[in-house]
């Protein structure tokens, strides 16, 4: 009997992906659990495994095609153990509140949003998390609208608040036509790869929708330098590598536990912050295939060494296709160095849901003026990106700058963890 592998469910909103690699052939067996594909998703590049075994009579995908949910990947005969792929149901219409409110009031009419009735905190708040509260179904007396029915609708129309799917990231659409480029020279189309498809649309998604600002300050590292060097044969007896951007993982941990607020995600839909007591670290990873954010997790609870160890395995990973959707979930904030390439300065982007992301920039030695007379100092320039909505300015300042006296003075991490 001939069976079809289907793409499963691969969890986390992931809807399909590029196939990278086909690791099997036409005439071979296959077994349960055998990876069949490589897979590259919006989170990573996966191996997918067969779910049914028995000789590949037809290949379906090639390298290179795109892939969803449920598509047929490969045909085999005498197969056996398929897991049914369930089929998406439509969404129960949900039960009018009463008989007189069979419809919303019609957008269109200037006088509707005065006929609404509501108090002025429910409008207020309707306006605030940008619903139309004509679009709400009030459940009061004579269908008044509560907060509970802002909120509900707010819900209803933002379904995947913790794990937005690629589809509700997407940029907004702009209708301007792009020039024929060919009337001026060749041109060359290439299509997007999956992960620079994400990238612009998750970057889109933040820039339109998080009040950014950013800020910058400088740390004296010269003193950090000579304890890096000093420690760094202990980083390598363990396996790892003593770079600057373990060291301020540790730093940044410290920070977050100082200043909570940075560790935090907002929900407008019910108007709270989140604290999170957790303290796991995205550090963006530099690749062939575009820029990735592995997690580092629980940093507040490992000491230097174990960071520079693992920061080197999971930035190998990322760089060998070999991550896994979990290594790049569940971050609280986010870290991008880019002094390994250089540049005196940028203001990367915040990370939703996260509130917050600190840019690394390369240091370089200054003159600095002290006890009378110029110094060479190396210095190296920080810059943070907050979400306004939660974060002032004060707080900003005052967050970057602890960052940095804790980088000016290696001691108080001993002292303070």
């Amino acid at each position: 009997m001939a069976v079809e592998f289907k793409l499963p469910d691969l969890g986390e909103n992931i809807e399909g992906g590029d196939v990278v690699k086909v690791l099997v052939g036409v005439g071979e067996e296959v077994d349960e659990d055998q990876s069949i594909i490589e897979l590259e998703t919006d989170k990573a590049v996966i191996e997918v495994p067969s779910s049914v075994r028995g000789t590949i009579t037809a290949l379906h995908v090639k390298e290179g095609d795109r892939v969803t949910v449920g598509q047929d990947i490969l045909t085999v005969a005498g197969g056996a153990s398929e897991v049914p792929i369930p089929e998406e149901k439509p969404a129960p219409a949900p039960a009018p509140i009463s008989e007189e409110r069979s419809a919303p009031l019609p957008v269109s009419s200037p006088m509707s949003a005065t006929l609404v009735a509501a108090a002025p905190s429910i409008r207020r708040l309707a306006r605030e998390i940008g619903i139309d509260i004509t679009q709400v179904a009030g459940s009061g007396p004579g269908g008044r609208i509560s907060e509970d029915d802002v909120k509900a609708h707010a819900r209803q129309l933002n379904t995947a608040r913790e794990a937005p799917s690629a589809a509700a990231l997407a940029a907004p659409k702009v209708d301007l036509p792009l020039p024929d480029f060919a009337q001026w020279g060749e041109v060359q189309r290439e299509p997007m790869s999956n992960v620079r498809r994400i990238t612009a649309e998750r970057l889109s998604y933040a820039w339109t929708t998080i009040p950014h600002v950013t800020q910058f300050d400088k740390a004296d590292t010269t003193d950090l330098e000579g304890w890096r060097k000093q420690f760094a044969k202990k980083a390598e007896a363990a396996g790892g590598k003593l770079t600057p951007t373990a060291i301020i993982l540790k730093v940044v941990a410290a920070a977050l536990r100082a200043f909570p607020q940075f560790n935090a995600s907002i929900d407008m839909a019910d108007r709270e912050v989140i604290y999170k007591k957790y303290c796991h670290i995205g550090v963006a990873v530099d690749t062939d295939r575009g820029l990735l954010v592995p997690v580092v997790r629980d940093v507040d609870q490992k000491n230097i060494i174990e960071l520079a160890v693992e920061l080197g395995e999971i930035a190998q990973k990322a760089r060998d296709r070999k991550l896994a959707p979990e290594d790049m979930q569940g971050g609280c904030f986010t870290i991008s160095n880019l002094g390994g390439i250089g540049g005196t300065g940028f203001a990367p982007i915040v990370n939703p849901p996260e509130v917050a992301i600190l840019g690394v920039a390369r240091g370089a030695y200054e003159p600095v003026f002290s006890e009378g007379e110029f110094v060479p100092r190396l210095i190296m320039p920080l810059s943070l990106s907050y979400d306004h909505r939660l974060i002032d300015g004060a707080e900003g300042a005052r967050f970057l700058r602890w960052i940095c006296e804790a980088l000016e003075n290696p001691f108080l991490l001993v002292l303070e963890g």
